[in-house]
């Protein structure tokens, strides 16, 4: 099969040709370094040209109000370049518990861009990932002061980017599902405590503070970012961070 992956350059996208092309497909990346932008058009008919399957592993610019916008005008751009080219399959990558919280402008904004290709003329699948453990300390980086780092309890459940990665090409390479496959890391933490365990393992000196006011995922209520019913990934965060 050949498959357009779109934001294939990225952490994901990546990871997602490699395992792809490994499996003896074509899957070609394609990004703004590539010459293509999902916003203006430009490049996507070639890229998608003969592509039996696209894999949209684009992200907004920005995780504000404006994302909303980025997400609208790319689905609506990749959506028409793939049914003038026939292309069977579309898949995008998502988050667990994305439309629970309505209070974060990304998250209404990948809400909507799951919502435009459920409408959408092609048959789609939707993988929905929890949190990457390549992105914790950069979490830890938005509420650090000093040598304090303030985080609130959310439970999370952290997977490794080569297990999305893995879960989205076994997608990609298979019927659409016209529905959502979950995937988590194999278990949950609370974002405080995740912290801690981060810091202990840099040795750095910084100091996690329980702040339920602090940083974006202040904003989630409950549980909704874990999910222990989904496909639960091998790799724990330990192992990881080793």
């Amino acid at each position: 099969m050949r498959f357009a992956v779109i934001g294939g350059t990225g952490l994901i996208g990546s990871q997602v040709v490699n395992d792809l092309n490994a499996a003896g497909h074509e899957a070609v990346p394609h990004s703004r370094s590539t010459g293509i932008d999902v916003i203006s058009g430009k490049g996507l008919e070639e890229a998608v040209a003969g592509a039996d399957v696209i894999v949209d592993l684009t992200n907004s610019p920005t995780f504000d109000e404006v994302s909303p916008a980025f997400f609208r005008k790319s689905m609506e751009n990749l959506l028409g370049v793939g049914e003038r080219s026939g292309v069977g399959h579309f898949v995008v990558l998502s988050i667990v518990g994305v439309d629970k919280v309505p209070e974060l402008d990304y998250y209404r904004a990948k809400t909507l861009q799951e919502e435009l290709l459920a409408a959408g003329p092609i048959p789609y699948s939707i993988v929905r990932a929890t949190q990457f453990m390549e992105f914790i300390e950069s979490v830890l980086s938005w509420t650090t002061e000093g040598d304090t780092v303030r985080l609130p309890a959310t439970p999370i459940q952290p997977i490794a980017a080569a297990d999305v990665a893995l879960a989205v090409a076994g997608v990609a390479a298979g019927p659409p599902l016209g529905g959502v496959y979950d995937i988590a890391g194999p278990d949950v933490f609370t974002l405080d405590e995740l912290g801690r365990i981060t810091v202990a393992h840099a040795s750095d000196g910084r100091t996690v503070v329980t702040d339920p006011t602090a940083g974006m995922f202040a904003a989630v209520r409950g549980d909704v970012l874990t999910d222990r019913s989904a496909h639960l990934a091998p790799t724990r965060y330990t192992e990881w961070l080793a």
